[in-house]
């Protein structure tokens, strides 16, 4: 746990099981995993202030590749279980997200489609930048709608 870190994803988890056979020997872990809400906002306000090109890539990986279905999905997820704390500091690190995912030229796009292509290099880069970008818009107008 980050503890300064803002606190929504040790708030947001889910216990999975983890199993590894080691020596011959079967073992079995269960261990607490963030949610995806709580994920999605530890992130955003991690990209805030660290500007690390690992944490633009991480959500919008994340946005396109969830469980839930998708950009509009993980901001509905975040709605309903952080909907009413969407204001101050988050709601900076979430509209600074959407500027840093802006055009395909802006850091966010760029770190995510880089990333990407390292590791599936026969993606088109094009394709994966306005991916990042849609993927971002949609989560953040999904948010907060009239903005």
């Amino acid at each position: 746990m980050n503890l300064r870190g803002s606190g929504f994803a040790a708030r947001d988890y889910v216990a999975r099981e983890l199993r590894a056979r080691i020596g011959g020997v079967d073992h079995v872990a269960e261990v607490n995993v963030a949610g995806l809400a709580g994920f999605l906002l530890a992130k955003a306000a991690a990209a805030r202030s660290r500007r690390k090109l690992k944490d633009w890539y991480d959500i919008a990986f994340v946005l396109l590749h969830n469980d839930a279905g998708g950009p509009a999905a993980a901001a509905t997820d975040v709605q309903q279980r952080f909907g009413e704390e969407l204001v101050g500091a988050i709601r900076t690190a979430l509209d600074d997200l959407t500027a840093n995912f802006q055009r395909p030229g802006t850091q966010g796009a760029k770190a995510y489609a880089a990333q990407m292509l390292i590791d599936h290099p026969e993606l088109d880069e094009r394709t994966l930048l306005a991916d990042a970008v849609l993927a971002v818009e949609e989560f953040h107008s999904t948010l907060f709608p009239t903005s």
